[in-house]
């Protein structure tokens, strides 16, 4: 069985951000521990399953708050249950606005070697903004910690079109990551969602429009390319050889076991997801059946994010077939060149492209 990758949903924080629709509940000590028993016992009943993983990821919410013994003993019932490839990539999210000096060195003593930052921005006035209350030396003692335990690979989050940032604004937050010097960079734009905060103020936010938004796409990702990161998919740019490779099994539509109150999983040909209730998760209830997997359709949608696009050779060794005529000539038109770039290799999107993916991409599955 090729490995998989382990997702863990932690639904903790200390505060919600007025942008943020992920799963979260305040924390408390006590249902921090009853989390983490759960997720153990949960873990448990992978044992004698002959399950390889060469990722993990501890998701959020804010999995620093769980702390490093927690985070330890949950990995150390996935060593005990699951067959952990000596390679393997290990992630943990954090929030650089808390003392996370403990947490890191116990991450560190468990295996952990992927830290990846909530920067969201370098100015303080879009951070609080944004409701963030950490600062931009926050995000540079979070970085130096990390390296000090030996955790090198680190990836910062950027957020584009936020409240009261402008083109300059963002050079600013680019100079930064410049200078910081990460691995990784995910880059990407601001999502006003339904029962947010911000949702029900989107009117009044001082946000840029659509043009001024793209400007801002294409300036960061230019940048990120002159300081040495390759832009992979859509949102993500990284150094080479430090591209997220768990979150390439999404994109890939590669299995994946994912545990945790509103977590999604793609296991043995099912997807599955667990209900958004910390309630229920602590209870034992089971995640809900969400059909059949890896169609070519998904497999379409997920890998044409990347910047390699659907491939000739990737569609052959999963599905046996070339990319259709219909779709090849589709994608070569005058209508869809400039968001299209067909060759021998296959389909891909060019950078205008990403910024309309869902049109073009939903445009290209018809034609299957």
């Amino acid at each position: 069985m090729k490995p998989v990758g382990i997702y863990i949903h932690v639904p903790f924080c200390r505060y919600k951000c007025p942008y943020c629709d992920f799963y979260s509940v305040t924390v408390k000590e006590e249902l921090l521990d009853r989390y983490a028993e759960e997720t153990v016992r949960r873990l448990s009943l992978l044992d004698g399953q002959g399950i390889s993983a060469d990722t993990v990821y501890f998701g959020g919410g804010t999995p620093s708050l769980l702390g490093g013994k927690r985070i330890g003993r949950i990995m150390q019932a996935i060593r005990k249950n699951v067959n952990i490839t000596d390679d393997a990539e290990i992630t943990v999210e954090a929030n650089p606005a808390n003392d996370i000096a403990d947490f890191l060195a116990g991450c560190a003593a468990s295996g952990i070697n992927r830290l990846s930052l909530g920067m969201q921005s370098a100015l303080k006035k879009e951070l609080s903004a944004l409701g963030r209350r950490h600062s931009p030396d926050d995000v540079l003692r979070a970085m130096e910690t990390a390296c000090r335990f030996g955790i090198q690979n680190i990836s910062l989050d950027l957020m584009l079109g936020i409240p009261m940032q402008t083109a300059g604004s963002l050079e600013q937050s680019l100079q930064f990551i410049e200078q910081s010097s990460p691995a990784h960079v995910s880059a990407y734009m601001l999502k006003i969602e339904e029962n947010t905060p911000f949702h029900r103020i989107q009117y009044a936010l001082d946000i840029a429009d659509e043009d001024g938004l793209a400007d801002m796409y294409e300036m960061t990702f230019s940048r990120l390319e002159k300081a040495g990161y390759a832009q992979y998919e859509i949102s993500n740019a990284s150094k080479p050889g430090f591209e997220s490779r768990h979150n390439l099994k999404y994109w890939n539509c590669d299995e994946y076991i994912g545990i945790g109150p509103s977590a999604h999983g793609f296991f043995r040909g099912r997807r599955y997801y667990f209900d958004r209730s910390l309630e229920g998760y602590l209870a034992g209830a089971e995640p809900h059946d969400d059909g059949e997997g890896g169609s070519i359709e998904e497999y379409l949608m997920l890998c044409l994010r990347l910047s390699e696009g659907l491939t000739e050779n990737g569609i052959k060794e999963r599905y046996g077939i070339d990319i259709p005529k219909a779709m090849r000539d589709c994608a070569s038109s005058a209508v869809m060149s400039p968001y299209c770039l067909c060759d021998g290799k296959g389909i891909r999107l060019t950078r205008k492209g990403m910024l309309i993916s869902n049109a073009v991409i939903c445009r290209l599955t018809k034609l299957l």
